[in-house]
């Protein structure tokens, strides 16, 4: 725009202006326009954040506007331009000087540097006869024009800027969307292989033990293994489940299941569910996996002889609530081993629920509440 102002502006005093005046002033003019181009390039670069600040290039810059002020002040003074071509093509040169600068500077310090070129344009064009309306005129035309010439090249590089930032924040997210699934999967695998894995260490150790023994214990150690082999092809079904990402715990048959290795274990197993049939979907789920990695603890951790989970729901306020206690307190007592039940607390938090565990009068206890309607 600049260089269509200026190429505007020249020609039509071209009778009343020297040759070598019109041909200054152009060069001078069109060095303008090119140091524009670069230090608006280079300042937009910095901008964004990533470049430095163009301070030699800025200098060059601002010491080229003050020779596209002097030149056509100097034709003035040697009667060589008319000081009308020169007041226009000063004021062109002074207030684009404002967009390049607004780009690589602060704009308190942009604001400053804005006030050399407009001073040496008040100064030299009063020295060659400008009155003192026609300054005033300038210095508002300036004013205004530089002020919108600077606000909308950044006012372009802020939405520049945080388009850049958007796009960072959706990668950003994709990633975390990875490492969350990623998690989940973990965690996933944790809770499907983590009490089925501890049922066959479990039942390969009594089969051991059976196939030392002599008469019926061979054919007792043979039925173990058998079960082993059954449970085994159950967590292969059942991880083929995660890694399809179809499965869901269900908390009707994480209780029997929970009975079934328990009582296996020669722990005896209650369980009071009278409340499972009314909760939602989600809910039973959730708890599902609580009974999953409670039964699994006990098995691995602790000394047991009973266990009992108790499903109960409070109606003030309205919570369901699932005990799983069992007397191997001093097997337990070391705290809270691996990350089920880290990640049981993570599934929880997404229902408004929580979980605690402690051990207390040679009973351990693991609680978990979850609000119901929070699955909707």
């Amino acid at each position: 725009m600049e260089a269509a102002l200026i190429a505007f502006v020249l020609p039509r005093y071209r009778d009343e202006s020297s040759a070598w005046a019109l041909l200054a002033t152009g060069a001078v003019g069109a060095a303008h326009v090119v140091g524009q181009t670069l230090l608006t390039r280079e300042g937009l670069r910095h901008y964004l954040g990533g470049r430095p600040r163009p301070d030699r290039l800025l200098a060059g810059y601002t010491g080229l506007t003050l020779a596209a002020i002097a030149v056509p002040v100097g034709a003035v003074a040697a009667d060589a331009l008319p000081l009308a071509a020169a007041s226009a093509f000063v004021v062109y040169v002074t207030m684009y000087f404002a967009a390049p600068v607004s780009l690589a500077l602060p704009v308190r310090r942009a604001l400053a540097l804005l006030l050399l070129p407009l001073a040496a344009a008040v100064a030299g064009l009063a020295a060659v006869g400008s009155t003192a309306v026609a300054l005033a005129v300038m210095v508002a035309v300036t004013g205004v024009a530089g002020a919108g010439l600077g606000v909308l090249p950044r006012a372009s590089a802020w939405t520049l800027r945080v388009m850049d930032r958007l796009d960072a924040a959706r990668e950003t997210e994709a990633r975390l969307a990875v490492a969350e699934e990623r998690l989940r999967f973990g965690r996933d695998l944790h809770d499907v292989l983590g009490r089925n894995l501890s049922v066959i260490a479990l039942k390969s150790e009594l089969a051991v033990a059976l196939a030392r023994r002599d008469g019926a214990g061979t054919e007792a150690a043979v039925v173990q293994m058998t079960e082993v082999q059954r449970i085994a092809r159950e967590s292969q079904a059942e991880l083929r489940e995660v890694v399809r990402g179809y499965r869901v715990a269900d908390l009707h048959a994480e209780l029997a299941g929970a009975r079934g290795v328990l009582e296996a274990a020669g722990i005896s197993c209650r369980i009071e569910d009278g409340a499972a049939a009314e909760l939602p979907p989600a809910v039973q789920s959730a708890l599902g996996w609580v009974v999953r990695e409670g039964t699994t603890n006990v098995l691995r951790h602790a000394d047991a002889a009973r266990c009992v989970v108790r499903l109960r729901r409070r109606p003030e306020p309205d919570r369901v609530v699932l005990d799983m206690e069992n007397d191997g307190v001093h097997g337990m007592s070391g705290g809270e081993r691996g990350s089920g039940l880290a990640g049981l607390r993570e599934r929880l938090a997404k229902l408004d629920g929580s979980l605690t565990v402690g051990g207390e009068d040679d009973v351990f206890r693991l609680t978990a509440e979850v609000r119901l309607g929070s699955d909707a």
